[in-house]
């Protein structure tokens, strides 16, 4: 897994939103056992704690569950991983949208490239 961290923001909110991605688009699958701290410390290149922090957020936030013996796992509620991956393709699509509408075009002419785009970059998705 490659992580790229920046200073733009609180490297643990990066990690987090690292692992979240990976959670919604499966590489993690509901159920999985996450390795363990130390393991995604090292291999982020960050200390535990930032670490730990991290997957705290995304415990608060439903994605993980602790098991206090065995470890973290997935969460296994695939209707709260379906809101979360919606909402972040709504937050994308937004963005991409805002700069679009600043480059001058208009709703039609957006429609207009996203579906000659799909039509001819669909070898993209493979």
């Amino acid at each position: 897994m490659a992580w790229v961290l920046d200073d733009s923001r609180p490297i643990y909110l990066q990690l987090a939103n690292k692992i979240q991605s990976d959670i919604i688009s499966g590489i993690y699958r509901p159920g999985d056992k996450l390795p363990s701290v130390r393991d995604l410390a090292m291999d982020a290149a960050v200390n535990p704690n930032t670490m730990q922090k991290a997957l705290m957020e995304l415990e608060r936030g439903g994605l993980i569950y602790t098991q206090r013996t065995s470890g973290r796992y997935i969460s296994e509620d695939t209707q709260k991983m379906k809101s979360i991956k919606e909402s972040i393709a709504r937050e994308q699509i937004q963005q991409f949208l805002k700069s679009m509408w600043q480059l001058g075009f208009e709703k039609q002419e957006i429609l207009q490239f996203m579906e000659e785009t799909l039509r001819e970059d669909i070898k993209w998705k493979h």
